[in-house]
């Protein structure tokens, strides 16, 4: 398990999907999944919640993944998207990311279901005995109605070898501190929050699956990469200066922040799928301060 936490230690990025008027926009997601390895990113999470999974196609999904684990040729690690509402999906989806060269998948929750934390577990045994690909469990109830509780997770982390750890993106720091009682110390946790990647780190995640390091990767990483040398000053002035743009990348329903402020950078258009939408102006212009402010301040 050492070796797995050596692995999950760091910043992995939970890719926006980039779209043009003939649906993705390779180009444009070549081009982000290069900046990310250049700036030192762990981990790739292709076809995730960031990456509007719920509106693409199998075909479409697939191909992202076979994409991110091209470009990444083993300078990072893939950790693709392959949760569903349904287990025979789900469990479909995790073949599909190991046929493709995934190194390990990231598994929702169900969504709308709201299974009992009974039918969680019989949702991730299905999925964990379908592959001998690593899960990361992924909780969040903001958007599915279900956490998943200590307990059920040490379940499945001591039934299944293949369960190593999990992305908690409830909202609550002592989570941690729960996860950690319940599983121990060789159960990955990683913020699901940008914004609490600090204190998560400071009660025992080992890093985070982020949303902001698609527009501020190198900020994301030194963040992670000073608190785990021990330079907790560093790390504070880091989470200071990424504070208010992380906040404001929930100032709507994500992804549609960060793919608006990346096409304020020209690096993509904003487009989202429907039901998403654009900004509306007065969130665009509350994103277009907190990007103002993070430009003027020193790291």
């Amino acid at each position: 398990m050492s070796g797995l936490n050596d692995v999950f230690t760091g910043v992995f990025t939970a890719l926006v999907t980039p779209f043009g008027p003939e649906g993705i926009d390779f180009a444009a997601f070549d081009q982000l999944v290069e900046e990310q390895i250049a700036a030192g990113v762990k981990g790739l999470v292709p076809v995730g919640t960031t990456g509007e999974a719920a509106t693409l196609s199998s075909t479409e999904a697939n191909a992202l993944v076979q994409r991110t684990v091209q470009i990444a040729s083993g300078r990072a690690f893939v950790l693709a998207g392959a949760g569903s509402n349904s287990t025979a999906h789900a469990v479909e989806a995790v073949r599909a990311c190991e046929a493709a060269g995934a190194d390990g998948c990231l598994v929702v929750t169900p969504y709308y279901n709201k299974p009992s934390q009974d039918g969680l577990e019989r949702h991730y045994d299905a999925v964990a005995a379908s592959t001998d690909l690593p899960i990361v469990l992924y909780s969040v109830p903001g958007r599915c109605g279900v956490e998943i509780e200590p307990d059920t997770a040490k379940r499945l982390f001591e039934r299944h070898d293949n369960i190593v750890g999990i992305k908690e993106a409830g909202g609550r720091a002592e989570r941690i501190s729960e996860l950690r009682a319940a599983c121990g110390p060789n159960f990955v946790i990683h913020s699901g929050d940008d914004g609490l990647t600090l204190p998560f780190l400071a009660l025992g995640a080992i890093g985070v699956t982020s949303v902001l390091s698609n527009y501020a990767p190198a900020e994301m990483v030194a963040l992670v990469a000073a608190w785990h040398r021990g330079d907790t000053s560093a790390a504070l002035a880091l989470h200071e200066r990424i504070f208010a743009l992380a906040r404001a990348m929930f100032i709507e329903s994500n992804p549609v922040p960060i793919k608006q402020a990346l096409a304020l950078r020209q690096q993509m258009a904003g487009t989202v799928r429907a039901p998403l939408a654009p900004l509306r102006p007065e969130s665009l212009s509350a994103l277009i301060a907190a990007l103002e402010q993070f430009a003027g301040r020193e790291a």
